[in-house]
């Protein structure tokens, strides 16, 4: 049985619909990521979960029982931890005594024990009697982490937890946070519109848009095979060029034909039907080889320096233009020439935009 569940769940305020016949549910121990764009529904949906707010329609579920829809469990009620983007720490109290806060049911000692251990585990062993404001902000989000596990909820919820720290320090803390989740068996929902936040995180990751889940998968699969146009663009870098079918497997561009191990849909009335149908497929900046044996020849139009990589927009004969990720010893000038081959493990093509 999933430790949560989400039927047809439907939240508006006033005649704005937010969220609209929301499903997924969650195994014990796995930790899902909510990704999208700013107002795409995610923080809502995240404070249903919690019991901020009571769902219009639908139902959710922790532990096969009924939490919101028929019922309305409060919050303290759910044994559902919350880490806020602003930490939410008490200045006034310790280190040891924030991640102490919640916990009930213990003896005092028990409960500094067992907050002790947290912050052990949390890398933060040394700075029980500091205060919040003698902190990174890393340390803080460890320190809201481990507060909120301290009680032992069934679910931890995140929102937008890396926000507020800089690029390094979230690639490295999301890393830790997982580890410490994973570490403590604690089943996670996570919401952010950051996808290298999501993909370090997640075990499954749900991709939002206007309320609705596009896709519901693992990071691997959303980003090699994206279910929708949307998803194929909102995840990762990448350009559609033009294309059209030769057969049920195949699909012919400006820089060859290429095989698909998945049917390609050619239009709604129409799939597989070897006619020529015009296809847009998905090129990923690692789907663009550079190789100087290569017959075709693409000019550098601009070019970002990554270090381990280049990242290279490149005008075809065509005039459309691909990007491909070049290792950063192959230096070429803006305006040269260079060959380029297809290296695709992974066809993936839509319908064309109208």
């Amino acid at each position: 049985m999933p430790l949560l569940e989400l039927e047809n769940v439907m939240q508006a305020y006033g005649d704005h619909v937010v969220v609209q016949s929301l499903n997924f549910s969650l195994e014990a121990g796995a930790i899902a990521c909510l990704l999208g764009a700013s107002g795409c529904g995610k923080t809502t949906v995240l404070r249903c979960i919690a019991g901020f707010e009571s769902v219009q329609q639908g139902s959710i579920r922790i532990n096969g029982l009924e939490v919101s829809g028929a019922v309305h469990v409060p919050p303290e009620q759910r044994q559902v931890g919350m880490v806020f983007q602003d930490y939410a720490l008490f200045p006034h109290l310790s280190v040891l005594d924030n991640v102490c806060f919640g916990m009930k049911g213990r003896t005092n000692t028990q409960n500094r024990a067992r907050a002790q251990a947290l912050l052990e585990k949390a890398g933060l062993a040394g700075y029980a009697g500091r205060f919040p404001h003698q902190l990174s902000g890393g340390q803080q989000q460890r320190v809201a982490l481990a507060r909120a596990l301290a009680p032992n909820p069934r679910l931890i919820l995140l929102d937008e937890p890396f926000s507020n720290l800089d690029v390094e320090l979230r690639e490295r803390l999301s890393i830790e946070v997982r580890h410490l989740l994973k570490a403590t068996g604690t089943t996670a929902v996570m919401v952010t519109h950051d996808q290298d936040e999501a993909f370090a995180v997640a075990d499954v990751v749900g991709v939002l848009r206007q309320g609705r889940i596009e896709q519901w998968d693992t990071p691997y699969q959303l980003y090699h095979r994206p279910a929708t146009r949307y998803v194929a663009d909102f995840i990762g870098q990448g350009v559609f060029l033009p294309g059209a079918v030769t057969g049920p497997d195949r699909v012919r561009t400006e820089l060859g034909e290429m095989h698909s191990d998945l049917s390609l849909e050619c239009n709604a009335d129409c799939m597989s039907c070897g006619q020529n149908c015009q296809l847009d497929m998905l090129l990923r900046p690692d789907d663009v080889v550079h190789d100087d044996a290569a017959p075709i020849q693409a000019q550098v139009v601009s070019k970002a320096f990554k270090g381990a990589f280049f990242l290279y927009t490149l005008r075809l004969p065509s005039g459309r233009q691909v990007l491909s990720q070049v290792p950063s010893h192959h230096d070429h000038a803006i305006g040269e020439m260079i060959g380029i081959r297809l290296d695709v493990d992974h066809v993936v093509a839509f319908t064309p935009l109208r």
